[in-house]
């Protein structure tokens, strides 16, 4: 078979020597997770699946969209004898939730989370030239406290919650590193010095190591930086860039500058490198503001939630996540909120080559314990750690312009501190201790829980253009919309910062279920308020909700949800499989007028 997901997986951090693990693995379910007991660690497994693809898709070719509460996973493999002198590293993309790893019958890592990756060095149960059996299982409760994003905790589909993740689902791979080693990078740019700043932490600090760095564009060598790597765990350098060679990036022009870090011993010598990539853009705030590169650019986003029918929250190719952002920019977006799910890293890649704004988001759905809004949201500590690791590896991506840690923590303001509060509060002060340079949203909707929150936001589903103008004009009175439950506050009090409708419009249509007089939700059918009546309605009230937005000067952008159908949920711009759903040039045209925010 041809290997699934063959590409990359780390694009901004590049090295020569790599092997990819994904393909067929032997599998088995675990249903009852007792299979330490019963030796499934040991022995052969019953089946195969295809890596890395999930095995509730149909593309692992397992389809089993039941309950997973374990899986196992088993490979042997062999690591490259040219690697000798070098260790292998055995990195994990993505696996939910809960991983513990063996290799040659010894545990070598274990790791709590679905939407982040993590890595182990193999030095001490396997060398170049020789074979490694992994062994992996993974636990994925459907009950409890746990972050799963858009994951159902019912059997079946329902509402805006969809088929369950379980197990490796992103691209499983084996990498040469020398003993000592160059870690992955912070790449911060500095637009008003003309500059970026390096941060490259060492495995260790060897006597008379530098670490070296060289910046590129299209006309070759631009500047070079070095300092020493033997006294500091991080070692920082900066590179800048001459006036002649300042081009920024942004949506119209998406400059990449290439970028080559390496290790240097004592004697002069390479001893590590890498490939990398950086956009030289600034975010800054100015009163409701959020500007880019100093500039007023109304953010035209849509909320895309990363699903595909045959591979749920796996691309089911590179050219698959090219095309989604692709279908946005056809649509008129300049971007997107990736919405409750950490998305690959190859997504940010493109975002960063086409020049697609994004707000990152962390899958906290599953927080809930009830629906009472007196305590019935209870993240846990590991929430701020799995948030942390997503921060870290996208870090250095010109095309994130702002962090959001949470989303819709529907809890009532009250007069106790809860463990909400003290969790939202530890991520947001988590994110912006690891970047100083985006704004981070506490909560995006619903429980905006810390008063010095950079961005406040709002989710409002108004389906009439009228009242959605109303609800949003007043803004300039420092009184804009907020989320409450039963007319009771889930929010401290707005505080004058930049505002924008996160999430709006759900558009519900499917002609063929309006011609068959289906208008109501059902379990095949899922939106947001009335149905319209035809596809001639659905561009009147698109356009009426836009224009509301496009004409408040003090908006600084907003998000569409959605860019596709996802199962039930039929709100998207596009039908689910991607194929055409409306006039698509129509939806541009009435997104691309000036918006009253960009007249400065």
């Amino acid at each position: 078979m041809t290997q699934p997901r063959a590409e990359y997986p780390r694009p901004q951090f590049v090295r020569p020597d790599w092997l990819n693990l994904n393909g067929e693995w032997q599998f088995e379910i675990d249903r009852s997770d007792s299979g330490l007991e019963r030796g499934l660690r040991e022995r052969e497994l019953e089946r195969r699946i295809v890596v890395p693809f999930a095995p509730e898709t149909e593309l692992s070719g397992i389809e089993d969209v039941d309950f997973l509460e374990a899986v196992w996973y088993r490979t042997t493999v062999t690591i490259p004898a040219g690697w000798d002198g070098k260790d292998a590293v055995l990195h994990f993309q993505a696996v939910d939730h809960d991983a513990t790893v063996w290799v040659n019958g010894e545990e070598v890592v274990r790791h709590r989370g679905g939407f982040t990756p993590f890595s182990v060095n193999l030095r001490h149960v396997a060398k170049p030239g020789e074979q490694a059996t992994i062994v992996v299982r993974a636990r994925d409760t459907h009950r409890g406290p746990q972050a799963r994003g858009k994951q159902s905790q019912l059997y079946a589909n329902h509402s805006c919650l969809y088929t369950r993740t379980t197990g490796i689902w992103q691209t499983v791979w084996l990498e040469a590193v020398p003993t000592v080693h160059l870690r992955r990078p912070r790449i911060t740019p500095d637009v008003a010095g003309s500059s970026f700043h390096l941060e490259v932490p060492v495995s260790a600090n060897k006597p008379g190591y530098q670490v070296r760095a060289v910046l590129k564009d299209a006309d070759g060598e631009i500047t070079t930086a070095e300092v020493r790597a033997d006294l500091d765990l991080a070692p920082r350098l900066t590179l800048q860039v001459p006036a002649d060679r300042v081009r920024l990036w942004d949506t119209t022009d998406p400059h990449l500058y290439d970028l080559r870090v390496e290790l240097i011993d004592a004697e002069g010598n390479v001893v590590d490198g890498a490939d990398s990539y950086a956009g030289l853009r600034s975010v800054s705030i100015n009163g409701k503001a959020i500007l880019i590169n100093g500039k007023h650019v109304f953010q035209r986003l849509v909320l895309d939630q990363g699903y595909w029918p045959e591979s749920l929250m796996t691309a089911p190719s590179e050219e698959a996540i090219v095309r989604d952002i692709e279908l946005s920019l056809a649509a008129g977006f300049n971007g997107a909120r990736l919405h409750q799910k950490v998305f690959e890293e190859r997504f940010l890649y493109h975002a960063d080559r086409l020049g697609y704004l994004v707000w990152g988001e962390f899958g906290d759905w599953g927080s809930g314990v009830g629906d009472t809004g007196d305590d019935n949201q209870q993240p846990t500590a590991t929430y701020v750690g799995q948030w942390l690791e997503a921060v870290e590896r996208d870090y250095s991506h010109p095309s994130i312009v702002g962090w959001c840690p949470l989303n819709e923590t529907h809890q009532l303001l009250h007069d106790r501190i809860t463990q909400l509060d003290d969790v939202t509060r530890a991520m947001f002060l988590a994110t912006k201790a690891a970047d100083t340079s985006r704004p981070v949203l506490d909560a995006s909707g619903y429980s905006h829980r810390v008063p010095e929150t950079d961005v406040w936001d709002s989710h409002n589903y108004e389906q009439d253009p009228a009242e959605f103008t109303r609800q949003m004009a007043d803004l300039v009175n420092d009184k804009p919309y907020g989320n409450t439950r039963d007319d009771k506050p889930l929010s401290l009090a707005y505080d004058g910062q930049p505002y924008f409708c996160s999430e709006f419009g759900g558009i519900w249509w499917n002609a063929e279920k309006a011609a068959a007089g289906k208008s109501g939700n059902s379990a095949d059918s899922w939106g947001y308020g009335q149905r319209v009546a035809n596809e001639e309605d659905f561009y009147v009230r698109f356009a009426g909700l836009i224009d509301a937005l496009l004409d408040n000067e003090l908006m600084f952008g907003y998000c569409y949800t959605q860019l596709t159908d996802v199962f039930q949920e039929e709100n998207g711009i596009y039908n689910f499989d991607r194929s055409n759903k409306l006039d698509v040039p129509r939806i541009k045209a009435i997104q691309e007028r000036q918006a009253a925010y960009e007249k400065d």
